[in-house]
């Protein structure tokens, strides 16, 4: 019988599709491992690997002098208005996201008794074995390579015993490659081993990528067999990998030498790297965990067979368990794409890019919660990257100073140049404020806030100020022209005014500048600036309108809940402090469908239910995702039902659903299971960070509730509970034990 699993999962068949390959990554370098014995391949990725399509001279386009005309139409019930604020261009997209290619080791055919593959997310190995043969990948974070190992556990010093005889090559052949891809290949024999080089050139482009793969063999006899290499009769081979996108002629010589120098002396190499790579990976991983109390019998099934019990807390734990893995592994120079840090295909959707208008902000939304500083760092990495492309977007655009961000990017340019009349980016302002709440999140986990952050909000403010200048009858601003992702009113156009995000984005922008500006000239401006920005509208239906404008009509069939952003992530719409706006909010959840059944828009859903203390409703959305077949055999995830289109949506914001419907948190508050669904009475949640700076640990029952809360700062919070709310008084370093009888 297999022995339980919570901590990585496994299948007893080699992946036939690339989509089913486990994964492992240290947020720059990817690896896919398909774990066939007989043909392994290995498909190598890198955060930097955008194919140049033009885009890359892109620039937003120069509208700022047309703009004072467009708001008077606006204003004055042009409803197509917006519609004419363009440069004239096509949709242009972003560079494409896509592989480098794929190490490659075939092998006669052999036994494959006992054949089993598995990924261990506590190391991030992803491999495979059977009775002749075992391969083992990690992604190094201490080392930056991708590291495989492969060995014959059948071997014995009898002279009769045959070791591993592999073929070796770097196969540039993947689904959608190009034409015109430029590939060379070089294989040399060194004193350490075989060094195997591709190198390809993008079409019409002076830019290139050129992987190295150093093998380092032990005992046999090792050949070139252009454009690879031959292994015979070898007792193992290790394979380290490194791929760069460059321009001009890489010294791939000094690249065979680098890998060389991560060679110990007088050590087993295969150990020491994965020691010196799972101490950091550990760590990280290990910080928070999930446990439902599940069957151990459903614990021990292979991920595949799990995922066809869409209400077993088993898989529930296994997907909580695999989300962070793959965030986790998916985060470094940068935070993670569409499709996470991974694809098998050139013809990556939406161009594997990172959106910033629901998408990119979903994934890491668990990051401050679940105790993973390093998603949040390379998302600041994105963020602060980028800031003097979004200075250019505020002043062409729109004639102002401070800072706009796109909705879409390649993770080279913040310039907005991806829009068209359906999809009018260039209108929208609130991705500044979105894209840094996560950075503020960490500052209030932490207790410190960063000049980074703290610089980059006053540039949001900034642009706020000149930006917010017409104002309504009643003397209150209007936030023109005004766009609301992806959506748009019942009867006018995209661009339209006051959208629910929008307020709710200058709102939130203008006083949390404040807050990290106090006692400045610039902070008293901006929150009267604040102050002055109209209030939420509640429509005829009772729900929180999508627009504020007066005879704007919602449009409720879609996937996208932009306006309910200041109910989730923000904190301005809550059942506490403002609970006829919540029941508004949660009218508008009730109304809203769920159009083409994205796992975003269910999740998103569900993340705002958990805010509105809706268990019921998180449940139905998590049923929705887990009963819809959005998730392949590696566990990661796709965009729509039935496993189409490859993303990491689902997969990398399903923690963050579990950690919301469980305990939320405020630099002064703390709401402990406000939203759990009834499908899982017994449970235990480790290692949550808290906004007020404690880490806490809950267990629960269906007769009560346990917290332990370690507070890092002396802090008064409010405890809110299904009986109502009491205050805490915390001490640092003083452990404080919380118990509920009802909850």
């Amino acid at each position: 019988m297999n022995a339980p699993m919570r901590h990585g999962t496994w299948e007893p068949r080699p992946a036939a599709r690339w989509e089913d390959a486990f994964l492992s990554g240290n947020g720059r370098h990817g690896a896919m491992v398909f774990g066939d014995p007989h043909d392994d391949r290995v498909i190598v990725t890198h955060h930097t690997l955008v194919r140049p399509n033009g885009s890359e001279r892109a620039r937003p386009p120069r509208l700022a002098a047309e703009l004072p005309a467009l708001q008077d139409r606006l204003l004055a019930g042009d409803v197509t208005a917006a519609e004419r604020f363009t440069d004239g261009r096509e949709l242009q997209w972003v560079q494409p996201f896509h592989p480098a290619f794929q190490v490659r080791l075939r092998r006669p055919a052999d036994d494959t008794h006992g054949y089993r593959r598995s990924v261990d997310f506590t190391t991030g190995v992803a491999g495979a074995q059977c009775a002749g043969w075992s391969s083992h990948v990690f992604v190094s974070r201490a080392d930056d390579v991708i590291v495989q190992y492969v060995t014959s556990p059948g071997l014995t010093s009898a002279p009769s015993s045959l070791g591993l005889t592999l073929d070796i090559a770097l196969d540039h052949r993947l689904p959608g490659a190009p034409d015109g891809l430029a590939v060379g290949h070089g294989a040399v024999l060194t004193p350490e081993g075989a060094l195997l080089t591709l190198r390809a050139a993008y079409p019409g482009s002076d830019r290139a990528y050129t992987g190295v793969t150093l093998l380092v063999v032990t005992g046999g006899r090792t050949s070139l067999a252009p454009p690879g290499a031959r292994v015979e009769d070898a007792e193992s081979v290790l394979l380290l990998t490194r791929v760069r996108r460059h321009i001009g002629e890489p010294d791939t010589v000094a690249e065979g030498r680098k890998l060389r120098a991560l060679l110990p002396e007088g050590r087993e190499p295969y150990g020491h790297l994965l020691n010196r790579h799972a101490d950091l990976h550990r760590t990280a991983y290990s910080r928070a965990s999930l446990n439902l109390d599940a069957d151990d019998a459903e614990r021990s099934l292979p991920g595949s067979a799990l995922l066809g019990r869409p209400t077993s807390p088993a898989l529930l734990e296994r997907l909580f368990a695999a989300g962070r893995y793959h965030l986790l592994s998916s985060s470094g120079a940068l935070p993670p794409r569409l499709t996470g840090l991974w694809t098998g295909d050139w013809n990556t959707a939406w161009s594997g890019a990172f959106t910033t208008n629901a998408n990119l902000n979903l994934q890491t939304a668990s990051a401050a919660a679940a105790a993973l500083p390093e998603v949040t760092r390379a998302h600041a990495n994105l963020v602060h990257g980028r800031l003097p492309h979004w200075r250019d977007n505020a002043r062409l655009i729109f004639g102002a100073r401070g800072v706009v961000a796109p909705t879409h990017t390649d993770g080279e340019s913040g310039h907005t140049y991806h829009f068209a009349r359906e999809y009018p980016h260039q209108l929208w302002t609130a991705g500044a404020d979105w894209l840094l709440k996560p950075l503020v999140d960490h500052d209030e986990t932490r207790g410190e806030q960063d000049p980074r952050t703290a610089h980059a909000l006053a540039e949001v403010a900034v642009f706020y100020e000149d930006f917010l200048t017409r104002t309504d009858t009643d003397g209150n601003l209007v936030v023109v022209p005004s766009y609301s992702p992806e959506n748009r009113p019942a009867n006018a156009s995209w661009g339209a005014i006051n959208a629910a995000m929008d307020l709710s984005a200058a709102r939130h922008a203008l006083l949390t500048a404040a807050a990290y500006h106090p006692g400045t000239p610039e902070a008293g401006r901006w929150r009267a600036l604040a102050a002055k920005i109209p209030p939420h509208r509640v429509n005829d239906d009772g729900a929180l309108a999508e627009w504020a404008w007066p005879g704007l009509d919602d449009t409720y069939d879609h996937r996208h809940l932009s306006h309910l952003y200041g109910v989730w992530p923000l904190d301005e719409i809550n059942p506490y402090d403002t609970p006829r706006l919540a029941a508004a909010a949660h009218r508008a959840l009730e109304l809203r469908g769920a159009e083409n059944d994205s796992a975003h828009g269910h999740l998103h859903h569900a993340l705002v239910a958990a805010r509105l203390r809706d268990g019921e409703r998180v449940a139905h959305a998590l049923g929705q995702v887990l009963g819809g077949d959005f998730f392949h055999a590696s566990l990661m995830s796709a965009h729509y039902p039935n496993r189409d289109v490859y993303n990491a949506d689902a997969a990398h914001t399903l923690p963050a659903v579990l950690v919301e419907a469980l305990v939320q948190s405020t630099p002064d508050r703390l709401v402990l299971l406000p939203a759990l669904p009834a499908t899982y009475p017994t449970g235990e949640l480790r290692g949550v960070r808290t906004r007020f700076g404690a880490e806490l640990d809950l267990t629960w029952n269906p007769q009560e509730a346990h917290a332990v809360l370690r507070p890092t700062r002396t802090h008064r919070v409010e405890l809110r509970t299904s009986s109502g709310a009491e205050q805490l008084d915390l001490v640092a370093g003083e452990d404080h034990v919380l118990t509920l009888k009802a909850w």
